[in-house]
């Protein structure tokens, strides 16, 4: 089995990403399956290009993607990715879309294909909060999953894919009134989402 496991580079000013710093931070292989570890740019264009072309290089059973969502909480595993790009901070190649489609003639939506639920109880189980959420907003997070799901259905592949969000860590909220997570315990639940997916069939 292959895991392919995305994180992003910084945006928004900051100077690191948890969620890539996660992602850095996982084995080469977990529960006896491959890891493969891609960070993504920031960029609706570029991910829209670059990521179905990683997903059909690798041809991976299973796909994790993840993000920050600096102001959450808790680690939020996504329940569905809709086609729509609208926001009001420009991504880093300052491009700023205003409700454009992620593909033209695409679904209006796709959901998350990995044990969402099974996901969150695990991380619980290990004292780190963890929620479902209903929107992945709809920046270049929301891209990359819609892209993702939408790469395997027309590609016919079987693999499963959906979206992990993690919050500020510690360090990037030194100076911000905003909740955070320690970066291990971010590490250990992406780590931990992988392996529960690679367990569940």
């Amino acid at each position: 089995m292959k895991v392919l496991v995305t994180g992003f580079e910084p945006f928004g000013g900051e100077e690191i990403n948890p969620s890539w710093r996660a992602v850095e931070a996982l084995p080469d292989s977990i529960g006896g399956a491959e890891v493969i570890k891609e960070e993504l740019p920031v960029s609706f264009e570029k991910v829209r290009k670059q990521l179905p072309k990683l997903i059909v290089k690798e041809a991976p059973d299973v796909i994790i993607l993840t993000g920050q969502a600096g102001g959450r909480p808790n680690i939020t595993v996504e329940r569905v990715a809709i086609n729509v790009m609208d926001s009001t901070m420009p991504d880093n190649d300052g491009f700023k879309p205003e409700d454009e489609p992620v593909f033209e003639g695409a679904p209006d939506a796709y959901f998350a294909t990995i044990p969402i639920k099974e996901i969150i109880k695990a991380l619980r189980n290990a004292g780190i909060p963890a929620a479902v959420s209903n929107t992945a907003g709809t920046y270049v997070c929301n891209t990359a999953m819609f892209t993702a799901l939408h790469t395997v259905a027309v590609s016919g592949m079987e693999a499963r894919a959906g979206f992990i969000h993690v919050p500020f860590s510690h360090e990037q909220a030194l100076d911000k009134a905003r909740p955070s997570m320690a970066q291990e315990t971010i590490n250990e639940a992406i780590r931990l989402a992988v392996e529960k997916v690679v367990g569940t069939r």
